[in-house]
């Protein structure tokens, strides 16, 4: 079946027109995930229990455990991917640093996206900006600047180290956005 001219003009300006209308939803989508992070920010902050309380009930828990597992499972706080609600990393928070340790079966490259943009950048990026504004103007020490180091088994991730983070608020937001950007990454992996 031949197309006349004007026909595949047509097709041609219909193609374009569904792929501007696709990047519009798309960028509507992500604009929708984000913002359900920010309400799951805001829900887990109110409903915040305090670290006393939690340690006495996981104490009595997990008594019957050696203790250092005793330490560990504590501090830890599992990190789900969104679809399933399968932990693919844990959490741990200290004073000084929340660490992140994926999973053992989770394999992926820090290359992958939205680690990078999203996470590294838009992120961690955004409160390193604050922090260093913060410390121009005296409020806080250089040293107290948020970092992070990602260690690696060749290009797959094994564990994020965020340095600095100073604010709960900040582990909240950290942990909630790390669970999203690795169950974005799985699934840009599995496409």
């Amino acid at each position: 079946m031949k197309f006349s001219e004007e026909q595949v003009k047509d097709i041609v300006t219909l193609k374009e027109s569904l792929i501007e209308q696709i990047d519009k939803h798309q960028e509507s989508i992500e604009m929708l995930e984000k913002n359900i992070i920010i309400l799951d920010l805001f829900l887990k902050d109110s409903s915040f229990t305090k670290a006393s309380q939690l340690e006495t009930t996981k104490k009595a828990e997990i008594q019957n455990k050696p203790d250092t597992t005793k330490k560990l499972v504590e501090n830890s706080i599992p990190i789900k991917r969104v679809s399933d609600g399968k932990v693919i990393a844990n959490a741990y928070v200290t004073p000084e640093q929340v660490s992140i340790v994926l999973g053992d079966e989770i394999e992926i490259s820090v290359d992958t996206p939205p680690f990078k943009s999203f996470f590294l950048d838009r992120i961690i990026g955004e409160m390193k900006k604050k922090d260093i504004a913060e410390a121009e103007n005296g409020k806080i020490q250089k040293e107290s600047i948020i970092d992070y180091i990602i260690n690696k088994n060749g290009s797959d991730i094994r564990e994020i180290i965020i340095k600095n983070y100073r604010q709960k608020e900040r582990v909240n937001e950290l942990i909630n956005t790390a669970g999203w950007s690795l169950t974005r990454m799985l699934e840009n992996i599995n496409k």
